[in-house]
């Protein structure tokens, strides 16, 4: 919790002066809901039913001023129970990215903050007491230097803490040292050369689990009016405190690409070592620490039911679980997300697979291989009337334990705008998981009403 408390404090201190001299752009929105679940404790065999209270806010901060540049984005979201089955929960998820410029072209200062809810037990399903709170915070200066009119470096020193609320092993503290070198292609084209170091030390681990980190790596971004791209290629060796150490490459790729107006691509993926606390600040498809990315895009959307087709069990909520093993373990990651969007003026329609297998380097009993679709479909009615339906397919598979679940989830979410302000939302959505493992097979079916209030 100390680590949660003084991320917020940061932000708000480094926000608070540079925006009354120039304030920036904050969008919110407030939202109030009741959510009926016929299994709430996901049961295999004890289903249990419960009605959800469930009060939240969501916003974004976007300032890009000359001292100050922000991206913040965040929802907060008060779960009551209201046949008491189990214990009310606050939950938070906040993707923050903050750059204050103390000296022009010389010297800045950096803070990042990523908040999530996480499972306690992968192995387990998401029930509400199987769900916990974690946060990663990223604090450094920048120093910056210029050779010519197209190139320059930049100089990293960044302390990383990492912080779960119930799972101990997660917590570390990590210290960065990153060198880049940038050059300028063309006025949307730049390539860089980066080499990292990275100790990392966690707090309730024996010293053996410790290691240092080393990356070198080539990075290209492309910014064109229909298409983007960011590519990453390099490699990393880690080195533990016993002596023992491994090296592969570094891939990271993220490509968009809209042919038409209507019609919008995205692929991500990434092969390298990773452990949890990197995957949640630099997922495929995200900046990390070297630079400001889009923090609302972390938190899906201001409407707090944009991710109702999700991979989040949530029906109605604005925050989903993620599906990271929480912990300290180091693993193998190869991952490759797509995206293909198509809209016209009454249909929105959404298809996005996604594969990606883990690889631990110690304990192999979380080595997992997972393939899913979701499916998203959105039908304007009438100008404030939209019907959305959504369906999710994913199959996960535990080698070691030879263990295999298969999720579907599909649901409906009807939705009527009053006027600039109001909007009321009415959802249904129903999932069943079949699994090889006793106990871990379910069904379930949720409804949900609500408002919503928008700045």
């Amino acid at each position: 919790m100390a680590s949660t408390m003084l991320a917020r404090a940061i932000l708000l201190a480094l926000a608070a002066a540079p925006v009354v001299a120039s304030a920036g752009t904050l969008d919110y929105t407030v939202y109030a809901g009741l959510e009926h679940s016929n299994n709430v404790a996901l049961s295999s065999d004890r289903p249990l039913s419960e009605n959800v209270l469930t009060p939240g806010a969501t916003f974004q901060f976007l300032q890009q001023g000359s001292t100050l540049q922000a991206n913040i984005a965040g929802t907060f979201e008060y779960r009551r129970y209201l046949e008491n089955r189990f214990d009310s929960q606050t939950q938070t998820q906040l993707a923050g990215q903050l750059n204050w410029t103390i000296v022009p072209d010389r010297f800045d200062l950096a803070v990042e903050d990523y908040a999530g809810v996480q499972p306690v037990d992968q192995l387990a399903s998401d029930s509400p007491d199987n769900q916990q709170q974690t946060n990663v915070l990223v604090i450094g200066p920048t120093w910056r230097m210029r050779f010519g009119g197209a190139a320059r470096g930049q100089l990293e020193l960044r302390y990383i803490d990492s912080y779960a609320s119930k799972v101990d092993d997660f917590d570390s503290r990590r210290g960065l040292v990153a060198y880049r070198l940038y050059r300028d292609l063309s006025p949307t084209d730049q390539i860089s050369a980066n080499v990292e170091y990275q100790h990392v030390d966690f707090n309730n681990q024996p010293s053996s689990a410790n290691y240092d980190r080393e990356e070198a790596f080539v990075r290209y971004t492309s910014t064109l009016a229909h298409f983007d791209a960011d590519v990453v290629l390099g490699g990393t060796r880690m080195e533990w405190n016993t002596g023992g150490s491994s090296s592969a490459p570094l891939a990271r790729l993220r490509i968009g690409w809209q042919p038409t107006p209507r019609n919008a691509f995205t692929l991500a993926g990434a092969y390298q070592y990773a452990d949890a606390a990197q995957d949640i600040i630099a997922a495929p498809g995200t900046t990390g620490a070297g630079g400001l990315g889009d923090a609302a895009d972390r938190v899906e959307s201001l409407d707090p039911f944009a991710n109702t087709g999700g991979l989040g069990r949530g029906a109605a909520s604005g925050i989903s679980v993620g599906s990271a093993v929480i912990g300290s373990q180091v693993y193998k990651e190869r991952r490759l997300e797509a995206s293909w969007n198509w809209r016209s003026e009454r249909i929105n329609l959404t298809v996005s697979p996604a594969f990606n297998t883990l690889r631990y380097r110690d304990d192999h009993t979380f080595d997992q291989t997972a393939r899913g679709v979701s499916v998203g479909l959105g039908y304007r009615i009438r100008p404030t009337l939209t019907l959305s339906g959504f369906g999710t397919f994913e199959k996960l598979r535990y080698d070691t334990l030879d263990r295999r679940d298969t999720t579907v989830r599909l649901g409906l979410d009807l939705s009527q705008q009053w006027n600039r302000h109001w909007s009321w939302h009415a959802s249904v959505a129903r999932e069943r998981r079949t699994s090889d493992a006793v106990g871990q097979s379910y069904r379930e079916t949720q409804f949900f009403v609500g408002v919503v209030y928008r700045r």
